[in-house]
């Protein structure tokens, strides 16, 4: 491992005093460190593992106040040096990047090869590696599959400077455990993410989207599971409602050569009618490209962010849910989903403090007896919310064995402490 350097002799400009602008989730930090390299990530935390400091990652910043607020920040380690695009091997369908590369960057940089990474999540400025460490994904999660499913290798740097690597540039690598699952949605408590090596897919040529407005949630549960019974193969399934007192917006993404996506977006339209939701729109090319730009999230700063997980049949009833305990304390509820895979997010505005906690906690108790055990995650809240409510609320049976692969990984508890799931 080498001899730990104090954080104050490491290389100049390594290590700065930390500024307000560098709190997480209201808790200020002593320092902020910009490694470029591995070797001074290990540097870093070898040093910080020696004199106990608590050390929190950052990569665009799109994340950091997911998850409950840290116990302390002693350290925060940014990637923003770690930038580089290593390797794209065009042939293999497979690149190479540092954690700190923007997601939107590199979808550029593959872009020339007709390539892609199949991941979309919808916080502009995300990294790489923070989109691995929250495990996020967007709407084309129902075609590309998630983080898990595109992560062939990673390299990570333990909480004692520690370097492993895991998987490599083969898709069909099996040697060894995959850590690149683990580390996928760790939120930088196992260590931190440097590098990443990804699968990728083809741009396809021709797209073309199905949009049909829908009265209501049974309505749209009814629309969505046609969809999934049929032999469509969208992109994505996307659900927009602005307000329960209004219709929402059933979106469908078809991606692929343009005779192929011309069929199924037609299929598609003829099926909604059938389904009982007349009036389907279809739009093509640049025009569908335009209106695809769905997935955003649907809270703005100040106000509470929740993620729904349920089934596909479970859809109706956690949408129901979801405006009908807002409306017991007051709040008004914007919410979208991926609706293939029934992944709500829910915006909640017009209360205070005390109505967004009682959102949380009557949400929780009203979905846990839901088919499939819906859960409900808190990804943003005002920092008065987050002392009163756990952010990822109860996990079962899991919990001992979560306890157990951070105690082998990190023993010191120090990488986001008490952040993850049960205070880890």
């Amino acid at each position: 491992m080498g001899t730990a350097i104090p954080l104050r002799d490491l290389a100049p400009g390594l290590v700065r005093d930390a500024g307000p602008e560098d709190a997480v989730d209201g808790i200020e930090a002593d320092w902020l460190a910009e490694p470029g390299s591995v070797e001074e990530t290990a540097a870093i935390l070898r040093s910080a593992d020696e004199q106990g400091l608590r050390t929190v990652v950052r990569g665009g910043g799109t994340k950091l106040g997911w998850g409950n607020p840290p116990a302390g920040v002693d350290l925060v380690l940014s990637t923003a040096r770690l930038g580089r695009v290593l390797e794209h091997a065009a042939g293999d369908l497979v690149t190479r990047v540092e954690a700190g590369v923007r997601l939107a960057d590199l979808q550029a940089e593959l872009a020339p090869a007709g390539q892609l990474l199949g991941l979309d999540p919808p916080e502009a400025g995300a990294t790489v590696g923070g989109v691995v460490a929250a495990n996020a994904s967007g709407p084309r999660r129902l075609r590309y599959g998630t983080v898990r499913d595109l992560l062939i290798g990673i390299t990570v740097v333990l909480a004692d400077g520690t370097v492993a690597h895991s998987g490599g540039k083969v898709v069909k690598n099996v040697a060894g455990y995959d850590l690149g699952k683990l580390y996928a949605g760790s939120l930088g408590t196992l260590g931190v993410i440097v590098e990443a090596i990804f699968r990728l897919h083809p741009v396809p040529p021709a797209t073309a989207l199905v949009a049909a407005e829908v009265a209501g949630a049974g309505q749209a549960g009814s629309a969505v599971r046609a969809l999934l019974a049929s032999t469509l193969v969208p992109s994505a399934v996307e659900l927009d409602w602005p307000s329960p007192d209004g219709p929402g917006v059933l979106t469908v993404l078809f991606e692929g050569i343009r005779r192929g996506v011309e069929a199924q977006a037609a299929a598609a339209s003829r099926l909604l009618d059938d389904a009982g939701v007349p009036g389907a729109s279809v739009l093509h090319g640049d025009e569908a490209e335009l209106a695809a730009a769905f997935g955003a999230l649907p809270w703005q700063d100040g106000q509470l962010g929740v993620k729904v997980a349920t089934v596909p049949s479970g859809l109706p009833g956690a949408l129901g849910t979801v405006w009908e305990v807002a409306a017991a304390h007051g709040l008004t509820a914007r919410v979208t989903a991926h609706a293939a895979t029934a992944v709500l997010r829910a915006g909640l505005a017009g209360g205070d403090a005390a109505a967004m906690a009682g959102f949380v906690n009557g949400a929780r108790e009203r979905l846990g007896p839901a088919p499939g055990q819906a859960t409900l995650v808190v990804t943003k809240a005002p920092p008065e919310v987050k002392r009163t409510v756990d952010a990822w609320g109860p996990v079962g049976d899991a919990l001992p064995l979560m306890r157990r692969v951070k105690q082998r990984f990190d023993p010191s508890g120090r990488p986001s402490p008490g952040l993850f799931v049960g205070g880890n």
